[in-house]
């Protein structure tokens, strides 16, 4: 098994798949718009979490572990969705004014307690104008972090655990992104001064109890293998994988990822019709159906690996 990623010298197909789908379904236009709706969604689960650290701080005040519990079963969910509200006010699809939407990204950062939401912004919007461009991609994994990591299931399951942080390696190797603006500053202002605000209120252990959940929203929670998801070749010549299984209804649909990547414009609430729109072209696609079986494939199977990646040579940026 070579130690690279899969080298290929085609043409990103969301490029193609997009114009092709509006020849065959001019309809599908009428999905491009925004849904203000996501903003009020953010704010009953910010709420929600609040009322949870809370009040695991006053019931459990010393309960690290019932923290953890509750972050299994619920906070990880809440915050993942935070996290889809945050991947569509990066691509202004909740309101049409932009200091809306980055409002709405320090809004839904607020229970992650480690501030990220602008961080994330720039980066996301790199990975869609150099997506699998090795250079550009902040998605794709360093070429140290693959050969430490290797094809050992305990390696990868320890990525898995500080892939939270991983990421943040990355940022050298792609063009800057602002981190001291003042969006940025505000990001940082705003958490800080929440979970000061938490730790007055509910303890340290609802302080935790939000981390932990930030945590395993996106590491080694199985909700944390959709970065794996996403993009990790599932069959050679496909490296963008949708998802159809049913943790789509409290992930606000972030599995439909072919769908988003043709079409970024499309808010959460309507990639369910596209799919249905143009079946032609999605489903012969491969896709996961289960979040589980991948995590386990990762782990087990030798075919999954951080190599198990498409990088194409460094073009142009999409606009």
């Amino acid at each position: 098994m070579s130690e690279d990623f899969i080298r290929q010298y085609d043409t990103d197909p969301h490029r193609g798949r997009a114009p092709a789908i509006l020849t065959a379904h001019p309809e599908a236009r009428g999905l491009i718009g925004r849904n203000p709706w996501t903003a009020a969604i953010a704010l009953a689960i910010v709420a929600t979490q609040t009322a949870v650290a809370i009040s695991l701080g006053h019931f459990w005040p010393g309960g690290w572990w019932q923290a953890v519990v509750v972050a299994v079963l619920f906070g990880a969910f809440a915050n993942h969705a935070l996290y889809v509200v945050a991947h569509d006010a990066t691509h202004s699809v909740v309101f049409r004014r932009e200091w809306a939407n980055r409002a709405v990204l320090l809004l839904g950062d607020l229970p992650n307690v480690v501030p990220g939401a602008m961080a994330f912004r720039g980066y996301h919007l790199l990975h869609h104008a150099g997506r699998s461009q090795y250079n550009v991609d902040p998605d794709i994994p360093n070429e140290w972090e693959a050969r430490l990591v290797r094809n050992v299931w305990w390696r990868k399951f320890a990525w898995l655990i500080a892939f939270p942080f991983l990421q943040a390696t990355r940022v050298g190797r792609v063009p800057a992104v602002p981190l001291l603006d003042g969006w940025a500053l505000a990001n940082y202002a705003a958490n800080l001064v929440f979970a000061l605000a938490i730790w007055r209120f509910a303890g340290w252990v609802g302080v935790f109890y939000l981390f932990a959940s930030f945590w395993l929203s996106t590491g080694p929670h199985p909700l944390g293998i959709r970065w794996v998801s996403e993009h990790y070749v599932l069959e050679p010549g496909h490296d963008t994988n949708s998802y159809y299984g049913p943790i789509n209804k409290v992930a606000l649909n972030i599995g439909y990822h072919n769908e988003h990547h043709d079409f970024p414009r499309v808010p959460w609430n309507k990639l369910p019709e596209l799919t249905k729109m143009a079946p032609e072209f999605y489903s012969s696609l491969p896709a996961h159906f289960s979040w589980l079986a991948l995590y386990r494939d990762f782990i087990f199977d030798r075919r999954y690996w951080l190599f198990s990646r498409v990088v194409r040579p460094n073009a142009k940026l999409a606009e």
